[in-house]
């Protein structure tokens, strides 16, 4: 059996940055945490080797990563917000693994998943910062009951 290294700062930095783009070329992400570009893609690989990293869409597999914390969050805009503005608002957010406009009270639903409840809230500060989003409603997951990853 495999000897896993515990992930370390660099390593979320890396995984944090390549949800954001995962088409990143190794020199630019090696840029954002100061190593070398082969340097950064050794530390790719090796996330790949002990299966944090599932797939090139960069399916991150959240109790490897430490992304225990999993929240729903109704968002509710000030007036009328276009869906591609909440998408701009929202793609700038690394924890924001789903979002969508849906029908009721809220404008939109997000899906969250964080270290803790302390990277949670740093989150929903983010989010709260844009000028369009008056308020939120939170609710954070105690287990998981089903689920299913639709191809």
């Amino acid at each position: 059996m495999r000897t896993l290294i515990p992930m370390d700062q660099i390593d979320r930095v890396i995984l944090d940055a390549l949800r954001l783009n995962a088409r990143m070329s190794y020199a630019d992400l090696g840029s954002q945490v100061a190593l070398s570009a082969s340097a950064a893609k050794r530390r790719v690989d090796r996330l790949v080797d002990d299966g944090v990293i599932q797939g090139f869409t960069v399916q991150v597999d959240p109790t490897l990563d430490g992304m225990g914390t999993e929240a729903y969050v109704e968002l509710f805009c000030r007036g009328t917000v276009a869906p591609h503005d909440l998408k701009r608002i929202l793609s700038t957010v690394p924890e924001v693994v789903d979002a969508a406009t849906i029908t009721g009270e809220a404008d939109a639903i997000v899906h969250i998943r964080s270290r803790d409840v302390a990277s949670l809230e740093v989150a929903l500060e983010n989010i709260r910062a844009a000028t369009t989003v008056d308020h939120t409603r939170s609710a954070i997951v105690l287990s998981r009951l089903v689920q299913r990853t639709v191809t």
